[in-house]
């Protein structure tokens, strides 16, 4: 057995919401995991991101894993500020009014190839009408 292989595959995240240029606190989120392109789905574990906007405690991946899918729960998250950034806009003249009152993307997954022996950090970066992944380090 080769000493790559032996190291855990692990995931880590991170959360910036870029509408307000800070870290995304208390989104809930899921990883699951599964082998193979056609196998199933199981739920491997869950967190929350915490103040710097990260979920750093992700439990490492079963082996043969092949596939990861994170599921970050966007809604509770943008619900929870929507009275805060009503407030913020009425105090700034030039704001632009708040256009939605619900969460355009409610929940965003994100799907990934993963290899053994690898750790993949995978941030997001989030606002109420877009969002963009990459693979960080």
């Amino acid at each position: 057995m080769s000493s790559e292989s032996a190291a855990p595959t692990s995931v880590s995240t991170h959360i910036l919401d870029t509408s307000v240029g800070r870290p995304a606190e208390g989104v809930a989120l899921t990883l699951s995991v599964r082998s193979g392109s056609g196998g199933a789905w199981t739920v491997h574990g869950a967190g929350k991101t915490d103040v710097d906007g990260r979920c750093k405690d992700l439990p490492a991946l079963p082996q043969g894993t092949t596939h990861v899918r994170i599921d970050f729960e966007t809604e509770a998250y943008f619900s929870s500020r929507q009275h805060s950034v009503n407030q913020q806009a009425e105090e700034q003249q030039d704001a632009p009014a708040l256009r939605d009152s619900g969460a355009f993307f409610p929940e965003v997954a994100i799907t990934f190839a993963v290899k053994p022996g690898e750790h993949y950090h995978v941030p997001l970066l989030l606002n109420p009408f877009g969002y963009s992944v990459y693979r960080g380090s």
